[in-house]
């Protein structure tokens, strides 16, 4: 029994020791975020690449201060929707708080404008024939380029939400992503998606707004509308799935399915132009209406691909789309999403009058490549939509959503399709206020 009792504290001590251990050796690292101006820049997220879930998002001041255990060498990822990601090591981070230094983030225009608003029809080459033999060749080089095997992401996306200058806030979800070519719907590449972790970033002031929109009645709510043959264990499993706003990060990198799209239209020679043709790039730009419901709905949106104009390899792909949408008496809102007006700080008279009328929207989504062992894999992917929500009083409600996905890691060989358990396995989540 004594030898029993000795062993019992020997592992408490050595338990003791391993949690003291831990927290000696986890150093704190603090600094502040910039433009180019010096002006503060709020909502960046910092994270350490190899132990993301460890990382934090910038206060209204643009400070920041988060813990790691990782060596001093280990790169730390700063990034803002909008601007350049800064790579540094924790080291030279350190170095900067200790001379009372700022990190500097570059613009870095999401839409792309230096390639495609100044896009200029070639004369010499824009007539079908010549097109034709462009796509082509295009759709050659995206056989040979693209990889045929599943692949597999460790991606950190972010999603932020403004409304009149003022932050609702952001979601940071690591995730990671099996692409699986060609076993989605028509031909589409499908994409798995597993939630390993979620920070959702408040301002204090939004925070009971925040868990109560978040609560898990939304969820039960959600459960009682079972569409008719559904069981509902079914039902409960799949909103278990996008809990956390799994949905919205996996529908933003399963948009821009560009080699599906590009086979869909590439025959459709009447709406591709070819523009901004130099010796380094040319931008093939295919347009394309759309316009239902006696035109309360529609939809025009431009899909740009940037290629090599030597070997016509896809550099860099990036859509535009406008959507303007009447409802002609009015919609009214059901409760969870007046709560969210709430949240974009609409009153509550207003909220209660509200009835959704129009909805105008642009959306500009952008691709950028990496290439490794002569095949393209995705890099980065980044979306910028400015809307508005028009309602009968004459009330206008704009709404701005920024979102970056980068990819942190990537697996190219031995990629197993991920499990239904993987897939629907409930996101852990941490709310994290910004002061």
């Amino acid at each position: 029994m004594k030898h029993q009792i000795r062993l019992s504290l020997r592992s408490i001590a050595l338990t003791g020791c391993i949690v003291l251990y831990s927290a000696l050796s986890a150093a704190t690292y603090n600094g502040r975020v910039v433009d180019q101006n010096g002006q503060a820049v709020a909502y960046a997220t910092i994270y350490p690449e190899l132990q993301p879930e460890s990382g934090t998002a910038s206060n209204t001041d643009g400070r920041f201060s988060f813990q790691t255990d990782l060596p001093a060498q280990s790169s730390v990822i700063i990034s803002f929707i909008g601007y350049e990601k800064k790579t540094l090591t924790l080291a030279e981070l350190n170095t900067l708080t200790t001379q009372r230094q700022a990190v500097v983030l570059k613009e870095q225009p999401i839409a792309l404008e230096e390639t495609v608003v100044a896009a200029k029809k070639s004369r010499q080459r824009n007539k079908r024939k010549q097109i034709a033999i462009i796509l082509h060749d295009v759709y050659v080089k995206m056989a040979e380029e693209f990889s045929d095997q599943p692949v597999q992401y460790q991606i950190v996306s972010d999603v932020r939400m403004d409304s009149e200058e003022s932050v609702w806030g952001t979601e940071q979800m690591i995730a990671n992503l099996v692409v699986l070519p060609e076993k989605g719907y028509e031909g589409r590449d499908s994409v798995q998606f597993q939630g390993r972790y979620c920070k959702r970033f408040f301002p204090a002031n939004k925070r009971t707004q925040a868990d109560s929109l978040l609560a898990s009645q939304t969820i039960e709510n959600l459960e009682q509308k079972a569409p008719n043959g559904m069981p509902s264990n079914m039902l409960r499993r799949a909103i278990n799935a996008v809990d956390s706003g799994v949905v919205v990060h996996q529908a933003l990198f399963a948009l821009g399915n560009m080699k599906y799209d590009f086979e869909q239209t590439m025959n459709d020679l009447r709406h591709w132009t070819v523009s901004n043709e130099s010796e380094e790039e040319t931008v093939l730009t295919h347009t394309q209406k759309i316009s239902k419901y006696l035109g309360l709905f529609q939809l025009t949106f431009q899909r740009h691909y940037i290629v090599d104009s030597k070997t016509y390899a896809v550099r860099r792909f990036a859509e535009h789309a406008e959507v303007k949408i009447t409802i002609p008496f009015g919609y009214k809102l059901n409760p969870d999403q007046l709560e969210m007006l709430n949240m974009l700080n609409m009153d509550d008279d207003k909220i209660q009058k509200f009835r959704l009328r129009k909805v105008r929207s642009t959306i500009d989504y952008n691709t950028i490549y990496q290439r490794q062992d002569g095949k393209i894999y995705i890099l980065e992917k980044n979306m910028y939509s400015n809307g508005n929500l028009i309602g009968t009083q004459k009330a206008e409600i704009p709404i701005m959503i920024k979102a970056t996905q980068r990819v942190t890691g990537l697996q190219t060989t031995g990629v197993q399709p991920l499990k239904p358990s993987q897939i629907t396995r409930r996101v852990p989540r941490e709310i994290v206020e910004i002061y």
